[in-house]
Formats: C-alpha cells, sequence, structure tokens
C-alpha cells in the first residue's frame, strides 16, 4: 500500500517538473505595448505634443526658480532700512537694497530716491516699479496658460484625424469585408493622441496653477512691504 502511494506521489512530482520545464521554455507573447510604440501610433500630433510638454516644463521649472529667488527676502531687511534712513544713509540704504535684489528692494528702493517729496508723489513711484516686476514675473504665462488649453485641442484633432483614416480605409476596401487590421492604424491615432493631449493639458493646467498661486504670494509681499516702508517715512522723527 505504502509502496503504491510512493509510486503516485513520484509520478505527480515527475509530471509537475514536465509541466514546468515546459512553461519555461515557452516562449513568451508580447501582448503589453510600449510607451514608445503609442507614441509613434499617434503620428505628427504626438511629436508636437511632446515639443509643448517640453517646454511646459522648461517654462515651469524656469519660472519656479524665478519666483521662489523672488519670495526670499532678508527678515531684518526693513529694520535695517528704517534704521540707515534714520540715520541719513540714504547711500547705504539703496546699496543694501542693490544688494538683495529682489522685487520688493527695487520697490523700496525706489521709493528711496523719491523720498523728500509729496508721499503722493512716492507711493506712486513704488507702485509703479511694483507693476513692473509683477509683469516680470508673468512673463511665460500666457505660453503656458495657451498650452494647457491647446493641448487637448490638438489631441482632439488627432483623434479626427485617425476617425477619417480609419473610415478612408474601410471605403477602399472593394470586398466589403471589414478587416480589423486594416482600421487599426486610424484607430489608435484618434485614441493616443486624445490620451496624449489630455496629459499635457492637465499637467500645464496644473503647472500654470502653482505659478499664479506663487506670484499672489508675492504680490502680498510687495503690498506689505509697501505698507511698511510708507508708515516708516510717516513716522515721526
Amino acid at each position: 500500500m505504502l509502496f503504491q502511494i510512493q509510486t503516485e506521489i513520484d509520478t505527480m512530482v515527475t509530471a509537475v517538473q514536465d509541466t514546468v520545464a515546459v512553461l519555461e521554455t515557452a516562449p513568451v507573447a508580447e501582448n503589453s505595448i510600449q510607451l514608445l510604440e503609442m507614441a509613434k501610433l499617434g503620428g505628427w500630433v504626438m511629436l508636437v505634443l511632446a515639443i509643448m510638454l517640453a517646454f511646459a516644463i522648461y517654462l515651469f521649472i524656469e519660472r519656479l526658480v524665478v519666483l521662489v529667488k523672488a519670495t526670499r527676502e532678508d527678515k531684518t531687511f526693513m529694520n535695517r532700512i528704517r534704521d540707515y534712513i534714520k540715520e541719513g544713509k540714504i547711500d547705504s540704504a539703496q546699496k543694501l537694497c542693490r544688494k538683495e535684489g529682489t522685487p520688493a528692494a527695487h520697490m523700496i528702493e525706489k521709493g528711496i530716491t523719491r523720498i523728500g517729496r509729496p508721499m503722493q508723489d512716492v507711493q506712486v513711484a513704488i507702485e509703479n516699479v511694483g507693476n513692473i516686476e509683477v509683469s516680470k514675473l508673468e512673463k511665460g504665462l500666457v505660453l503656458m496658460a495657451t498650452i494647457a488649453a491647446g493641448a487637448p485641442m490638438l489631441g482632439f484633432l488627432g483623434t479626427v484625424l485617425g476617425m477619417i483614416q480609419t473610415f478612408y480605409n474601410m471605403a477602399q476596401n472593394a470586398s466589403g469585408v471589414i478587416e480589423i487590421g486594416a482600421l487599426s492604424d486610424g484607430m489608435y491615432q484618434a485614441m493616443v493622441t486624445t490620451v496624449g493631449g489630455l496629459i499635457v493639458g492637465i499637467l500645464a493646467m496644473f503647472a500654470y496653477n502653482l505659478l499664479v498661486s506663487r506670484i499672489d504670494r508675492v504680490v502680498r509681499q510687495l503690498e506689505s512691504r509697501t505698507m511698511e516702508f510708507m508708515d516708516l517715512l510717516n513716522e515721526p522723527v
């Protein structure tokens, strides 16, 4: 009895080993599609989308670096400016502003050059410089917004072109028999370009909103420094 059971076990083990050996030597079917191959199926539309994505990434990084530098400031900056002005060291105050190099420092420097004039003139000069600094920070945002809005539309254009190609291939089939292989290229282009356009558009939209929020932060900082400087000038001697 035990011999029979042992024989059956040996037979099962041998069968399992043979099955594993067959599976290991069998060729694996390539059913998955690679990302690069998928992009190629989208045609020239995917190339344009790739260029738009690369430019959006570059623009986002470049603007983000500029905005981070703009929000960086010395916590003692305004106190030092106040001390210099109270001591009559106007040149030292201007040098400190130039050394700081931030948008707020540029505004304060302009205000320092207007000391002695009516307060309204000082405030107008500061606000004008502030508007110029904000416009510098907003450089490229229009293009980023254009990419965010235009990429999905370009993807939809690729979808329409793919569907046109699909129906054209169907019309060229004189036998009347629809073959999936003849339709696959157009359908692939239609789907891939839609996905590509949405991906680029979504990424550009998030990048745009992040940059806008950073600019709003700088604007609030400029407004705060303007009020501090005007209060400084109004302080009694």
